[in-house]
């Protein structure tokens, strides 16, 4: 459901108000935190445009952006002023979205690092004192779970320091690891070994076999591609037909499209293979050269 526009006479005299910057100055001065406006130098304090927030939450909202430089003068803290005439359940994660649209604003005029936004809701509706928790890991229903989670690195995977023994037990996951790790080097071909037990184990089915050799042979590096895909083929029984299908391709590689009908014709042949044993259109094709919308009245004859 989308969120309602703000064009009530209670947002109009808020922004009347809030648009001088002397206003704003005074009520910053009176309800930022104490800890907050010690380290802001309101004599700073600067209007920004409405383009500092997205476009597409402009028309939804009724806040007011302040810029202001530190006490130490060495970088931009931001003010958000959020005027509230009724109350919002949701309103401590609406005021983080706000903040992180300011955030990337910030980043894409290229800034190098993230500016602090104090959002700051002002609010007089008839439910009163306020009736909802402006700390946002309280819309989780575990909140101190939530906590721990955003105050903390997030979880890192970084498979380059995994060692390979390691990645080798990790079942359906372990070929997509050991290919990533890998592929940047200067013969994949010293990868046959671990390759081919992976694909004994059985955990790779034949479209995660085709997205793997596709990949490989079109992103990593072999100095002999086709006897890469032969020697996998020889260590596994798994998958072989598909492998020599590849391995016969690779072995006419250096066709040219156009050159010579009766390449044209063995590169047809191989798409068709290639069809037969589960490769899609787009595979196919890009592999020999030879057109999808060729292969596509071919199969169906």
């Amino acid at each position: 459901m989308e969120e309602q526009t703000t064009s009530t006479p209670h947002d109009a005299i808020f922004k009347h108000f809030m648009a001088h910057v002397d206003t704003a100055r005074d009520f910053l001065e009176i309800y930022l935190p104490a800890s907050l406006r010690a380290i802001c130098d309101l004599s700073t304090l600067k209007l920004e445009a409405t383009s500092m927030v997205e476009k597409n939450l402009r028309s939804r909202i009724s806040d007011i952006l302040y810029s202001v430089k530190t006490q130490a003068g060495d970088g931009y803290i931001y003010t958000l002023i959020e005027h509230q005439s009724r109350p919002e359940k949701h309103m401590a994660f609406r005021m983080l979205r706000y903040s992180l649209d300011v955030m990337q604003r910030h980043l894409d005029a290229k800034n190098k690092q993230l500016p602090i936004v104090i959002p700051l809701l002002f609010y007089h509706g008839e439910a009163t004192p306020y009736p909802y928790s402006l700390r946002w890991f309280d819309e989780f229903a575990d909140p101190e779970l939530a906590k721990r989670l955003y105050s903390q690195p997030f979880p890192l995977v970084d498979i380059t320091v995994v060692p390979d023994s390691e990645i080798m037990q990790h079942r359906r996951i372990a070929t997509l690891e050991l290919l990533q790790k890998h592929i940047r080097l200067r013969d994949l071909s010293e990868q046959i070994a671990p390759l081919a037990a992976l694909l004994t184990m059985g955990y790779t089915s034949k479209d995660r076999l085709l997205a793997i050799l596709n990949y490989m042979l079109h992103t990593g590096t072999a100095e002999n591609p086709e006897k890469l895909i032969q020697e996998l083929s020889q260590r596994t029984s798994h998958h072989e037909g598909t492998l020599m299908t590849i391995a016969e391709y690779l072995e006419q590689k250096g066709w040219t499209r156009g050159v010579e009908e009766g390449r044209g014709e063995e590169a047809r042949r191989i798409a068709l293979a290639m069809l037969a044993e589960g490769f899609n259109v787009q595979q196919a094709s890009r592999l020999t050269g030879v057109a999808e919308t060729e292969l596509v009245s071919a199969s169906t004859h």
